[in-house]
């Protein structure tokens, strides 16, 4: 699926006899040797966000695959993986939101429901500025993915807290904003100016310095586009369809087709430990 420097998203079926194919994302962390250290600590990143959310309640697509040994000596034999270095992944196609053709009138309402559902089991995401960490799935709701940079939190009353997860819901804000604005979706989905949420705090430091920084390491040193892709703003922009409801309990959730890996945490009601106010909804 891509290969940086930090190894490989590969998509992966696996079949056996008399059993249904598995898929899966795998993630081999085989890129440049002296990164290897800093590819596991954001597997492990993932990994423990993922467990927090199962433990809060939130529902995944089904928990990380555990590869069997044989299953992990043959992945081992193809070039390039080295299969101590795999992490798995629940896999869900679906089409990222900078490709969506069609969006539901509430799906910016689902979005911020699903972002305080994981606030509300302790966990950041922390790169929802990202269109492509957004996917649309079969039914037109969101779906977040990647969470290499997401933390988790056990004091849900700390400032850091406070303030990653006001980070999270002001790209939310930007994301409806930017597909409402100037006539691209019915002002009732849009986001009134007087509710606009402005960098504070530790968002505001991370913007001015750390950042940078970031991105001379991400761009400048390894070479990676991640955060590039994301809608023109010529367009083409999304038709809008009629409100589809939170997905009640008990349904598949079968994605699309179309190939996306995925943490996959779905809409979710808010919780103890959200921040207290919507992300802003009004006419642009």
């Amino acid at each position: 699926m891509k290969r940086d420097a930090l190894g490989a998203v590969h998509r992966v079926a696996l079949e056996r006899a008399g059993e249904p194919p598995r898929e899966f994302v795998l993630r081999s962390m085989d890129g440049w040797v002296v990164l290897r250290p800093f590819a596991r600590l954001l597997a492990r990143r993932e990994q423990r966000a993922m467990a927090a959310c199962g433990r809060g309640g939130q529902r995944c697509f089904g928990p990380a695959p555990s590869l069997r040994e044989e299953e992990r000596a043959a992945l081992g034999q193809v070039r390039g993986v080295r299969a101590r270095e795999l992490f798995t992944r629940p896999f869900i196609a679906g089409a990222p939101l900078h490709s969506a053709e069609r969006l539901p009138l509430d799906f910016f309402d689902l979005l911020e429901s699903a972002v305080r559902g994981l606030h509300a089991a302790g966990v950041c995401h922390n790169d929802l500025h990202k269109e492509q960490n957004v996917v649309v799935d079969r039914a037109g709701r969101p779906r977040l993915i990647d969470f290499q940079l997401a933390s988790v939190h056990s004091n849900r009353r700390g400032k850091r807290f406070e303030s990653r997860c006001r980070d999270d819901l002001r790209h939310v804000q930007k994301l409806r904003r930017r597909y409402t604005m100037n006539g691209r979706g019915p002002a009732e989905a849009g986001v009134a100016e007087a509710s606009r949420m402005r960098r504070r705090g530790l968002a505001l430091l991370w913007r001015r310095t750390g950042k940078p920084a970031y991105l001379f390491l991400t761009r400048g040193l390894l070479g990676t586009k991640d955060g590039e892709d994301r809608r023109p703003f010529e367009g083409p922009w999304p038709q809008w369809d009629g409100p589809v409801g939170a997905e009640s309990v008990g349904s598949s959730g079968e994605p699309a087709p179309g190939g996306l890996e995925a943490g996959g945490l779905e809409a979710g009601g808010s919780g103890p430990g959200a921040v207290n106010g919507r992300s802003g909804r009004g006419s642009s």
